[in-house]
Parts: structure tokens; sequence; C-alpha cells
């Protein structure tokens, strides 16, 4: 079983590979024409939003004490679910 600062670590991890992502499809946003920065647009602020929530998540996490931390990971694991599935869209949309 994992521990608490093991799981934390993981999630770090995963948000600085999604944050140098969501960097890198930043700048391909401001260089393409307007019809695709607005879709575009539109695929990072979902990203974003799904990045906050896993980051309030793993925030929560950090704050926890005890065994309390094992529920919470199963909301973490959903929010991490969801952001995966969201970097999986925005990555074919990227790559159009």
């Amino acid at each position: 079983m994992t521990t608490r600062n093991e799981y934390i670590e993981t999630m770090k991890a995963h948000l600085d590979q999604w944050n140098h992502q969501i960097a890198e499809w930043e700048a391909k946003t401001r260089l393409a024409k307007t019809d695709l920065r607005i879709d575009y647009e539109m695929q990072l602020e979902a990203l974003r939003k799904q990045r906050d929530e896993a980051l309030s998540k793993m925030d929560a996490l950090q704050k926890s004490a005890g065994s309390a931390w094992q529920d919470l990971a199963q909301g973490a694991d959903e929010a991490w679910a969801k952001m995966r599935d969201a970097f999986e869209k925005a990555n074919t949309h990227f790559h159009k």
C-alpha cells in the first residue's frame, strides 16, 4: 500500500508533467490562426479547470491527518482520472 507522502509525490510529479504540457500547448495556441486559437483556448480552459480541481484534492490530502488521507485519496483518484481524460482529449486536439 502506498503511503500518503508517496501518493502526494506521485500527484506532484503528474502535475509537473501536466503543467509543462499545458505551457507547450499555450505556446502553440499563441501561434495558431484565429479560428484554431479559439478552439485551443477552450481546450486549455478545460484543462486548467481539471488541473485546479486535482490540485485542490492534493492540497486536501496534504492537510489530512492520520488515515483520513485514504478516504480523500478516492476523490483525488477520480479527479486525476478526469484530468487524464481531459489531457488525452486535448492531446488529440492539439495534434490535428
